[in-house]
């Protein structure tokens, strides 16, 4: 199992910043893609940026984003931390929602069913 808590959200006015934080602990070892997710009332999960495991014997690590975040939001990992990263930028009060952090084994993903393993949540709040 995999348990995984989130830090980072809060208010912030459009054009801000902020920085996601989520940390993972139980087993951890071994490919562990990590992705960000968030959710509105009323809607469903959506996916914002997934990154993959970045122990291959090559070292590379791939992202993605969803096209509405790209080019504003970077997603980053410290291993030795066992944290994954979202840093948001350009902010707008589109991007509020509550934002979930996600894990599973193997291959980076980018869907909800993919993932065995999810936070509570961190809210985000853009005001205009």
């Amino acid at each position: 199992q995999v348990q995984l808590r989130e830090s980072g959200g809060g208010f912030v006015q459009a054009g801000g910043s902020l920085r996601l934080s989520c940390a993972a602990s139980g087993s951890t070892s071994g490919p562990l893609a990590m992705g960000w997710f968030r959710q509105t009332p009323g809607k469903e999960r959506e996916f914002v940026a997934s990154i993959s495991w970045s122990g291959s014997s090559l070292n590379v690590v791939n992202t993605y984003y969803a096209d509405s975040v790209r080019g504003r939001f970077s997603i980053f990992r410290d291993d030795a931390k066992n944290t994954v990263f979202l840093q948001m930028k350009s902010l707008e009060p589109e991007d509020t929602a509550a934002y979930y952090c996600a894990a599973r084994r193997g291959v980076i993903a980018t869907t909800v069913p993919a993932y065995d393993y999810w936070g509570q949540g961190t809210q985000v709040t853009v005001s205009s």
